[in-house]
């Protein structure tokens, strides 16, 4: 705890593939949590405090890294496909929001979505966040949050 992210990656776990310029974002704590882009991961130290002032967080401390060769928004459905098949269903926030996040992103991906469907998708998330019952609406919600503060354009 507390090794900065860039000294994790790059003198522990071999380094970005094609060197530190080439990195994208870093999603620091799993899937569940939102990812930085790489001028955030140069001096955030890994540890609970630093993150949650990123609005990120350590999660599992399961980092994944995404080089300038991710499609961020193919890499996020990836994530947001995972949340929709594990939601058990119980809830309505979690059951109808992750197949709604999921259908977005895919459109998004394929560009057959509206500039106006990333608001209504960060307002999606946020009918999601804090409301389901157990923790996977919000593992849900935020790597999408984490894509469109950070990769918007």
């Amino acid at each position: 705890m507390s090794i900065p992210l860039k000294e994790l990656i790059e003198r522990h776990c071999g380094g970005v593939r094609g060197g530190w310029d080439n990195l994208k974002a870093i999603i620091p704590g799993g899937s569940s949590v939102r990812l930085l882009p790489k001028p955030l991961c140069e001096d955030v130290l890994m540890d609970f405090d630093a993150l949650r002032e990123l609005q990120s967080g350590l999660g599992t401390a399961a980092v994944i890294v995404m080089d300038k060769s991710t499609d961020i928004v193919d890499a996020i459905l990836r994530l947001s496909k995972f949340y929709k098949h594990e939601s058990c269903g119980q809830c309505t926030p979690c059951r109808e929001g992750t197949t709604w996040l999921a259908d977005i992103l895919e459109r998004m991906k394929v560009g057959n979505a509206d500039f106006a469907e990333i608001d209504a998708l960060e307002e999606l998330t946020k009918q999601i966040e804090g409301h389901t019952i157990c923790a996977l609406g919000d593992a849900a919600a935020w790597p999408v949050q984490g894509l469109i503060k950070h990769f918007r354009h």
